[in-house]
């Protein structure tokens, strides 16, 4: 009995385990794909098995999303493109393993040995490993769908990053995606639905989810075959306005710099070289986003083909072409050139970013994300100027529409420039403003009495842009005829007056460049400040109810007034840039430009006066006939972050907006490097400005001032508590100096005497105690001083531009 029931269960154990090796190699129908690389999908399993032949062989991985999460703050939008890098299936035993090599570091020889030597100096990185299922005639089947169904993009970091919450993929929720699935001779496209699982604890993520615990985009990947080695890469030169790529080629003769640097660019060669004008092999085309409504759509369409005028000019003819992209097209094809129409729940930022080879710096696809929110804030700031634009008729929005679709023109040039290959240059608009690569403030002008809107944004082209175009795309019939020809360009340009600075230099609140800078105009900062302020305050005295259409809450037009009480934000901070000041180019040797120049003490000193104006109660205060329209916030009109900040509850505050535009001033004024410079440059020039008369300046227009009028008091207070906290700050701060510190130590010891000693009406008692007391409060106790801060300035960047964040 014992012997029967054991070969009994020994039957069924051999039953069982055969059934279960039946059910493993069991196959199901799969839908064939021929491409780039041969794969098929199988339904049942929802799983994509690829085919790779070719080892050790490079191709370009590109990872990016094809739907986003909607949100300006996060970061994650539709379209948004990774990063494209190199890499290479290799055989490990029984694994493929999908390797990036370190192309950062290089040995450009014929010495194999030489090449073997820095590949194993530097680390490589392993993407993925690939268990191999079958091969058959050195051809390796593997499963590429855990590698589809990771977050490539990191969208889990980017949540985390922004304090949105932890999240992870939940795999029961995700899935491969046919829709855009496709393969090409020269590339094959994965999508795959990621549901991302977590505890939400940020409202931005809120905001734009149905259900924040779970958030689902689609993740798009790229395998696209390299170029081939017919491309000629262009030397970079930092005085020339392209994007450059970079490595170090430990093959390099010692007397010779390991540094190599090459501008990105597409590809593009003449049918016929030995010709002043010919056409172009094969033009560079991008595809507009057919999703764009119009007007818009014209627009975009408008100002992406001015780049061709700078081709034509030097001696292309239709070589850069812009159509609509076809409806059965992908954007996320890296065979198309993209200009994408994105939504989010916030106005933010647009940006040009492309996949480049980074083995040579040559531009495989451009991509553009146009934010759709961004032309409403130039209508906005349109309605906010304008003379009751809506006093006769509520549909009169053709001039504010107008001013926006400018601008809409110049923002598409400016992305798709960073596309092409070109970084800002923020100091084009000193010059005529010659380059739709500058950031553009509206150029505001008043004409007989009244606001004029007609140049707010330039058209077309700019001279600096052809500049650029000409350095990385003529072509030159040798070697030295391109050094020669190059250098020729550039000296041209610089001899007709452009001038390339870029964002290093620009963006700093302690900048120090004279000339550049974002959202400024004129070639003379003060100068355009002083006609902001004088377009500010017309506009201020003609705002009224018709600013805003007919039965539109009152809450409405508080919100227009916003930018218009902030317009001259900008070309403050650009004025201020001069005090403390340097003028200097990316000069090389023997080029003949200025290396760097100090800005005279004249120009200093006119600048200070001119922002002075700024910190003015009269210039701060908002008429008592505006105050009268902005009563508390009507139902469901709540505030956001682009409305004015207060301390009075529900009811508007008048004083706020004064001390948060003040505070602003300050903020560049009381940089703790602009002090600095300021000192060393009176120590190298007795006539300069100094930060001791630079504060003096200050406290005749703030502490040792009285005003008359009680509402400009109140302003007037509010200014000098922002001086005292600023100068506390630099005192105290860790970036400042020592002499920064001593300085700014003996001048708040000096105010203190000043101030107890100096008469002040019974109105402004209290003041004198509570400035005394801040005083007293800081020498006792500097340890505990805290900066506290003003109301928080409203969003104003961006105007209508980008970060633009090229990739950008």
């Amino acid at each position: 009995m014992k012997k029967y029931t054991l070969l009994i269960f020994i039957f069924l154990c051999a039953s069982f385990s055969f059934s279960q090796e039946k059910k493993k190699t069991k196959t199901y129908p799969r839908e064939q794909f021929t491409g780039l690389f041969n794969f098929s999908y199988e339904e049942k399993t929802d799983k994509i098995f690829l085919e790779v032949e070719k080892l050790d062989e490079d191709f370009l991985y590109v990872y990016s999303l094809a739907s986003g999460v909607g949100s300006n703050d996060i970061g994650l939008d539709r379209g948004q493109i990774g990063d494209g890098v190199v890499v290479q299936f290799q055989k490990m035993g029984d694994k493929l393993m999908l390797v990036q090599p370190n192309l950062r570091y290089r040995a450009n020889t014929t010495n194999d040995l030489e090449r073997k030597s820095v590949k194993q100096a530097f680390a490589k990185s392993v993407l993925f490993g690939f268990p191999i299922i079958s091969e058959k005639d050195k051809k390796y089947t593997i499963d590429l769908t855990p590698f589809l169904l990771q977050d490539a993009h990191g969208v889990i970091q980017s949540l985390a990053n922004n304090k949105q919450g932890v999240y992870k993929i939940d795999k029961t929720k995700s899935a491969l995606s046919l829709n855009r699935t496709k393969a090409f001779p020269n590339n094959v496209e994965f999508e795959a639905l990621l549901t991302f699982k977590g505890k939400p604890k940020g409202s931005n993520i809120r905001s734009v989810t149905p259900n924040a615990s779970l958030v689902s985009v689609i993740q798009h990947h790229s395998f696209v075959e390299l170029p081939d080695a017919n491309y000629k890469p262009r030397v970079f030169d930092p005085r020339s306005g392209a994007i450059d790529i970079s490595y170090y080629d430990y093959a390099t003769p010692i007397q010779e710099p390991m540094m190599k640097r090459f501008v990105t660019r597409h590809r593009l060669e003449k049918k016929n070289p030995n010709a002043a004008k010919s056409e172009a092999k094969e033009p560079i085309v991008y595809y507009l986003d057919p999703g764009t409504p119009e007007p818009v759509r014209s627009a975009l369409l408008d100002g992406a083909r001015w780049w061709n005028e700078a081709y034509e000019s030097i001696g292309y003819t239709n070589a850069f072409q812009v159509k609509m992209l076809p409806k059965d097209a992908d954007p996320m094809d890296v065979r198309y050139n993209v200009i994408q129409w994105v939504h989010r729940s916030t106005r933010g930022w647009s940006y040009g970013a492309s996949v480049v080879d980074p083995r040579t710096g040559e531009i495989i696809k451009g991509h553009v994300s146009l934010g759709s929110l961004r032309i409403r804030q130039d209508f906005l700031i349109a309605q906010a100027l304008l003379n009751k634009p809506f006093g006769e008729n509520d549909k009169n929005y053709q001039p504010m529409l107008q001013m926006a679709l400018a601008r809409i023109r110049q923002l598409s040039a400016h992305e798709v420039g960073h596309t092409i290959g070109f970084a800002h240059n923020f100091s084009a608009s000193t010059n005529n403003r010659s380059s739709v690569m500058d950031y553009p403030h509206p150029t505001i002008k008043i004409t007989n009495g009244k606001i004029d809107l007609s140049d707010a944004y330039a058209t077309g082209i700019g001279s600096w842009d052809k500049v650029t175009v000409a350095y990385s795309y003529s072509e030159f019939n040798s070697a030295k005829a391109e050094k020669e020809g190059l250098q020729n360009i550039l000296d041209k340009a610089y001899k007709a007056g452009h001038r390339f600075i870029s964002d290093d230099d620009a963006r700093p609140a302690g900048g120090a460049h004279a000339n550049a800078h974002l959202w400024d105009n004129g070639k003379s900062a003060p100068d355009e400040l002083e006609n902001v302020l004088d377009v500010r305050a017309l506009a201020i005295k003609n705002f009224s109810k018709d600013n805003i259409r007919s039965y539109e809450p009152y809450t409405v037009l508080e919100d227009v007034f916003v930018p218009l009480y902030f317009f001259h934000r900008y070309q403050t901070e650009a004025t201020s840039k001069l005090i403390g000041g340097l003028n200097y180019n990316y000069a090389t040797k023997n080029d003949g430009q200025l290396i760097t120049e100090v800005v005279s003490p004249k120009k200093q000193r006119e600048a200070l006066s001119v922002i002075l104006q700024t910190l003015d109660a009269k210039t701060l205060k908002i008429p008592t006939k505006i105050l009268d329209m902005f009563p508390p916030r009507a139902y469901t009109y709540s505030r956001s972050r682009e409305s004015f900040k207060g301390n009075t509850g529900v009811v508007f505050d008048a004083v706020s907006p004064g001390a948060t535009a003040s505070d602003m001033t300050l903020s560049f004024l009381f940089h703790p490097q602009r002090a600095e410079r300021l000192i060393q440059q009176k120590s190298l020039n007795t006539k300069q400005l100094d930060f001791m008369e630079m504060t003096e300046m200050i406290l005749d227009k703030s502490l040792y001032r009285s005003y008359s009028n009680p509402y400009e008091r109140e302003l007037g207070h509010a200014v000098n508590v922002n001086v005292l906290k600023h100068l506390m700050n630099l005192a105290k701060h860790p970036s400042s100096s020592s002499a920064v510190k001593a300085q700014s130590q003996y001048i708040l010891h000096t105010l203190s005497q000043k101030i107890a000693g100096r008469k002040y009406k019974e109105s402004e008692k209290a003041y004198q105690f509570y400035y005394l007391e801040m005083l007293d409060q800081f020498k006792k106790y500097p340890e505990k001083f805290t900066k506290e801060a003003s109301p928080k300035i409203p969003d104003g960047s961006p105007i209508g531009t980008d970060n633009c964040h090229y990739n950008d």
